[in-house]
């Protein structure tokens, strides 16, 4: 059960940021209509096995479900060729996607990075009460409970299954002071010895109080509703991007020559080879769902020529504001590992949009 839950939890997050042509095919209900013998009609909700191409997609978090909606491309007898369903995913419920061109390796890869647990914007959480503590780390698509405590909570309980070498924001939620009260404790311990232990004074100093109903895992789910907590997962999940994109636009400022945008000269230089080892390649998620297959095949070709070459590709979310600032590029650049001064040809579609990015002091840097 747990390999399956994993397999169907891998292929929900997934499906949040599917392709065109993404096949889905599970068990569901539909209604169906008969003429009794008395002549009435009678609707019956029928258990069946649909497959159906993916249009859209809708997380509904109070039952945990993503809602896949599309047409059927497989005729069954309740159901016709063509016409629209909308199939409901849960973990633990199995299905399969199917894709005509295969799983390319920019596809594995963003399915990799939505299933690694600690990544880039976990955010520590811990929800309590007199002689209960469960210990967690909450991502954007789930909640990842690390360790359950039917006691007091132990500081290196925290300290030894979340890694805070590197600063990350920590939730303390509970009802009355329980939560206030250790996080005070946190800061005795952080400077009660011979010298302050700086790891401890981070968790201090980045931890937030909130109000929970109770210290059960349950209650968690009413902290992450707040727009508090909503704002902190949201700049820690774009970070890094933001960061990138700041660091493009610097380079773009002090060394023109090593910062190209724009699909036609991106290409160029990634051809030649100069965006290699210390270089990086930036590309809009938007490329990667095209409805045209060989668009998304040229970008994944492009990915792979570059970190083959030992450059580095982000990927960037178009609906995040350094996602927006890179589609004034024409949704791709690229930090040359050495110069190069000239071009053939430009896009100079886009060149006034980074001109006038240009023009303008940094902003959007969360970090």
């Amino acid at each position: 059960m747990a390999e399956r839950d994993t397999q169907s939890r891998r292929h929900v997050e997934r499906l949040q940021h599917h392709t065109p042509g993404d096949v889905v095919r599970a068990e569901t209900t539909r209604n169906v209509s008969h003429v009794t013998a008395l002549g009435s009609a009678q609707t019956q909700r029928v258990s069946c096995v649909l497959s159906i191409t993916a249009e859209s997609t809708f997380w509904d978090p109070t039952v945990t479900e993503l809602h896949v909606k599309g047409r059927i491309v497989s005729e069954t007898s309740v159901a016709s060729l063509g016409q629209y369903h909308t199939l409901r995913l849960q973990v633990g419920k199995p299905f399969t996607i199917d894709r005509a061109d295969g799983w390319d390796s920019v596809s594995k890869t963003m399915l990799n990075e939505a299933l690694r647990v600690d990544k880039d914007g976990a955010v520590a959480a811990v929800v309590m009460q007199e002689g209960l503590a469960n210990i967690c780390l909450v991502t954007e698509s789930r909640t990842i409970l690390l360790q359950r405590l039917e006691r007091k909570l132990v500081l290196s309980n925290l300290v030894r299954e979340i890694d805070f070498e590197t600063p990350r924001p920590l939730l303390l939620a509970s009802p009355g002071f329980v939560a206030a009260d250790f996080k005070s404790f946190i800061g005795r311990q952080a400077v009660g010895g011979e010298r302050p232990d700086k790891l401890l004074l981070g968790i201090v100093n980045n931890a937030t109080i909130l109000h929970s109903p109770s210290g059960h895992l349950h209650s968690l789910n009413d902290v992450l509703k707040s727009r508090e907590v909503a704002a902190t997962m949201k700049d820690m999940r774009f970070a890094r991007e933001a960061q990138y994109i700041n660091q493009f636009y610097e380079m773009l400022r002090k060394e023109d020559s090593r910062a190209w945008y724009g699909p036609t000269s991106v290409e160029k230089v990634v051809a030649e080879g100069a965006v290699g080892v210390g270089g990086v390649l930036l590309v809009s998620d938007s490329l990667f769902r095209s409805e045209d297959t060989d668009t998304r095949k040229k970008y994944v070709a492009l990915v792979e020529r570059v970190t083959a070459g030992g450059g580095e590709a982000r990927i960037l979310s178009s609906a995040h504001e350094s996602g927006q600032r890179l589609g004034m590029l024409g949704d791709i650049a690229a930090i040359l590992t050495y110069p190069v001064y000239e071009l053939d040809e430009e896009d100079e579609d886009v060149g006034q949009a980074a001109a006038n990015e240009v023009e303008r002091p940094l902003e959007g840097s969360i970090i």
